[in-house]
């Protein structure tokens, strides 16, 4: 090096650096959140069963969706903090390259949920209905179903007369069951007034006229119910999906950025 020549050496920026750790460690969390609930759901044994075999995937067991979203994300969020910290361009090109990979599966999912939403609807009224035959099997099974028409304020997939699957509330003259022509609770009306849910406000409801039905329980289907939910609140569903969309754009653009960060600062070491 000539004597009174100075270089100006490149430098890593701190602040990307240090915010690109804070976005992993978030990210981190949250995949081992999801590790965490696929890892109990898959300690609950006859709760895997029972929804495996309602879910008509072939045997496909929903919870294998969590434990492989936890472990990307606990995978991507552990690789993004440590190639901040340790400024390793191999694993910051890693998160990103991933990171870009799952935004244009998200993409691609987008596109392909708006093209077949008629086979989506079909999709979920068959969910739904295969829940109804199954609604006595197992407790789980019928916390979920009670929850969705409560929360929906809907009975069956359709209407009502969807609860003709089930063994226990069809209308069939064979059927000895005390259900048999009713719903179950969770599809009836609610009075502000009554504290305590009585649990018998079902019971022959189907075998009343439709305009008695109305006075006692939920006519709507869940999945039209469902419908109408969603456009409410297409607005809020839209910009939660954008959301997620600009952080991830975000997080790849600060990798990338520290990357050549890192490798202008190796190449001033070299010629300095």
């Amino acid at each position: 090096m000539m004597p009174g020549k100075h270089f100006k050496v490149q430098e890593v920026s701190c602040c990307i650096k240090y915010f690109i750790f804070g976005f992993n460690i978030i990210f981190w969390f949250l995949g081992l959140t999801f590790l965490g609930i696929g890892l109990w759901a898959w300690s609950e044994k006859g709760v895997l069963s029972n929804i495996s075999s309602i879910t008509d995937l072939g045997g496909f067991d929903p919870v294998w969706l969590f434990l492989v979203v936890g472990g990307v994300m606990f995978i991507l969020g552990f690789a993004g903090c440590i190639g901040a910290l340790r400024e390793n361009s191999f694993l910051l090109k890693f998160f990103s390259v991933f990171l870009g990979i799952i935004f244009f599966l998200e993409l691609t999912a987008g596109v392909l949920a708006f093209v077949f939403k008629d086979w989506i609807k079909d999709q979920l009224n068959s969910f739904i209905n295969n829940n109804i035959r199954a609604y006595r099997d197992d407790i789980d099974l019928q916390n979920l179903i009670d929850f969705t028409q409560e929360y929906w304020e809907c009975c069956g997939a359709f209407g009502a007369d969807d609860w003709n699957l089930n063994i226990y509330f069809n209308c069939t003259d064979s059927n000895p069951s005390r259900e048999k022509c009713g719903v179950p609770f969770s599809c009836c009306t609610k009075d502000p007034a009554e504290d305590v849910i009585n649990t018998q406000c079902g019971y022959d409801v189907r075998s009343k006229t439709d305009a008695e039905q109305r006075t006692f329980i939920y006519i709507k289907g869940c999945v039209p119910q469902f419908e109408k939910w969603l456009q409410d609140n297409l607005t809020v569903v839209a910009g939660i999906f954008i959301g997620i969309a600009l952080l991830q754009i975000f997080g790849i653009c600060l990798a990338q950025n520290l990357v050549s960060d890192i490798e202008a600062v190796r190449e001033s070491c070299l010629f300095s």
